[in-house]
């Protein structure tokens, strides 16, 4: 059987092996649209390489996993499943088995393999570049001869960790700083340098949204990112890769022209109404990387002390300025595929002008220098599905796109 001949199944999921090197990348926080980073800075001229390839490409907007949150979506992405599936449901969830609000980094709490680990174990070169450490330990779980590393830790990147060393010589840049466009600049730089040096079947770029938290879509700082990405896109493309985007999730505005927020300090409201600690809600958006998003997102689950009031608590949520859905929790685990023991008795999420905190004392303000933009719910959960070539029409039949079928549109419909 000769590599094209050969296909990989994971989680339910059978793929075609790479005809050519597959780039698939996860541009984070990228709202798509006619009004979103891509689209935009293509109108200004800023995305030449991006223009000359639509009409030779496929170029869909499709949807993402709830909660539309990084942790969530990148291993939606590369497990081509959903949090039911693969068990990642928030940056930060309430851990049942030990009772306590914790971070959900760790590989443990990954439920399946990903992708990448299949590919490998088939004898693919498999190469995985995120830009946050975050990140890295969930999508290289299991990963033995891939290339894996974060640019946020490139420095430090070894042969026994990571399967490649001296990472700054290689690209020939500094360590980035983390709250900056250069930690996504960085992977991209590190992709294209490890394709001139070795062959590589299968490459996993994961950026940080970082610029779009901070700045619109037509705004001169997202303008230049989007342009220096073209400028890596095209590299990409000219030493023969196969290209395929999409986002983890999109991204929304939650400030008042005036410049103040629209917040719903969901845990002041319930201690107002039910009394101190008989509702607690858990803010799942909350990771390391405050200044990006202050612990403000569109999606909190919330966990009632007495259950016999979850009907009651559920009336009251649906009447604040702001909501969106109020779910239970058979329904949030039937409607947005969340895993039944991780999500709590209520799901809240706001509507798109609206952020979610938890306590008003919570929430460093002072992190945020500009208008918050944030992500979570169902209004951030359009997201771009872009692969450089045209897609056999077959892929039509599968309805409404997700972000998690980008392995499945890149390698099995061309």
């Amino acid at each position: 059987m000769t590599p094209s001949d050969k296909k990989v199944s994971v989680n339910g999921k059978t793929y075609n092996w790479p005809k050519k090197t597959s780039v698939i990348i996860c541009l984070d926080g990228s709202e798509p649209g006619p009004k979103g980073y891509v689209d935009t800075a293509i109108q200004m001229g800023l995305m030449p390489f991006m223009k000359s390839m639509i009409s030779k490409s496929t170029y869909e907007i499709g949807k993402c996993a709830m909660p539309s949150f990084t942790n969530v979506n990148n291993m939606s992405i590369v497990t081509g499943s959903t949090p039911d599936v693969h068990g990642i449901c928030g940056n930060f969830f309430l851990d049942p088995e030990l009772g306590t609000e914790t971070l959900m980094n760790d590989d443990s709490f990954l439920r399946t393999n990903t992708i990448f680990e299949a590919f490998e174990k088939a004898g693919a070169k498999v190469a995985v570049i995120t830009a946050k450490d975050k990140l890295r330990k969930l999508l290289g779980k299991n990963l033995k001869k891939a290339i894996c590393f974060s640019s946020e830790k490139a420095d430090i990147a070894n042969m026994k960790d990571n399967r490649i060393d001296n990472v700054l010589d290689l690209v020939k840049k500094p360590l980035p700083e983390v709250y900056s466009s250069d930690l996504s600049e960085f992977i991209f730089a590190a992709g294209v340098e490890i394709i001139k040096k070795e062959k590589v079947d299968l490459m996993y770029l994961s950026t940080t949204d970082y610029i779009q938290h901070k700045c619109a879509p037509g705004s001169e700082i997202a303008n230049n990112f989007y342009h220096m990405i073209d400028g890596y896109l095209k590299q990409l493309y000219d030493l023969g890769c196969e290209i395929s985007f999409t986002a983890d999730h999109g991204m929304k505005g939650k400030t008042n022209e005036d410049g103040s927020l629209n917040v719903i300090y969901l845990q002041d409201e319930l201690d107002s109404k039910f009394g101190k600690d008989a509702c607690n809600v858990v803010c799942t958006i909350t990771d390391p990387y405050v200044v990006h998003h202050g612990a403000f997102g569109s999606f909190v689950t919330i966990y009632c002390l007495d259950k016999s009031k979850i009907e009651e608590v559920m009336l009251f949520l649906k009447t604040i300025e702001g909501v969106d859905l109020v779910l239970n929790h058979k329904d949030s685990v039937e409607t947005l595929h969340q895993p039944e023991d991780r999500i709590g008795d209520i799901v809240f999420t706001s509507n798109e002008k609206f952020a979610i905190g938890k306590k008003k004392t919570d929430h460093d303000l002072t992190k945020l220098k500009e208008p918050l933009r944030t992500h979570g719910g169902r209004g951030e959960s359009d997201i771009p599905i872009f692969v450089s070539k045209k897609l056999n029409e077959k892929y039509k039949s599968k309805g409404e796109l997700k972000n998690y079928d980008i392995f499945d549109l890149a390698l099995n419909y061309g």
